[in-house]
């Protein structure tokens, strides 16, 4: 029998980063965690992360160029240099569990498998699903091994307020996919 910890926010969203890093940072050393995959829409939780996991492996997965509108990428030329500079990794691509389902619910209004599986994971907060999602796009861009754990840190909103162990699996083998231990979620 494994016993662990989990810790409850009171509430969802950015307010809960620091104490996600935290968190993190201290179960990333004990079990010997080299990589954490980090989702990060701005490019504030990435720098962050990178400045708290200093000496580990940061990959922020970012939204793809054209998610909020055409052309656009939502990271400042700034934060894309502090974050390069402080060793970290960026993954920009689009989202594991919406790509040509989003187009096909925009152009008829229906869903897709990949929404059922999206909403059943929401059950358990938005963090829980897109830690899950971050872990399968960093493994199919070869940024992420399928071989070794790695903490997977992700938010409701902006920030972070969900984290997790996993074991990262490519997209194609998603049902293989399994979170060992659940560090930290919004109390719903």
């Amino acid at each position: 029998m494994i016993e662990g910890k989990i810790l409850y926010f009171a509430r969802a969203g950015a307010a809960n980063t620091d104490d996600v890093l935290c968190i993190c940072k201290a179960r990333a050393d004990e079990l010997g965690i080299d990589t954490v995959l980090v989702a990060s829409t701005e490019g504030t939780t990435a720098l962050k992360a990178a400045a708290v996991f200093e000496g580990k492996r940061v990959v922020a997965i970012t939204h793809h160029v054209g998610f909020k509108e055409p052309n656009a990428f939502e990271w400042s030329a700034e934060n894309i240099k502090r974050f390069e500079d402080m060793g970290g990794v960026r993954l920009t691509t689009s989202h594991a569990f919406f790509g040509l389902s989003r187009a096909v619910k925009q152009k008829w209004n229906t869903y897709v498998f990949e929404e059922m599986v999206t909403g059943t994971l929401r059950l358990f907060g938005e963090g829980m699903k897109v830690v899950c999602e971050i872990a399968m796009m960093a493994a199919d861009a070869g940024l992420a091994r399928t071989d070794e754990d790695v903490i997977c840190i992700a938010g409701t909103g902006r920030g972070a307020d969900t984290a997790v162990v996993l074991r990262p699996v490519n997209l194609r083998d998603f049902f293989d996919l399994r979170v060992k231990e659940i560090l930290c979620k919004p109390h719903f």
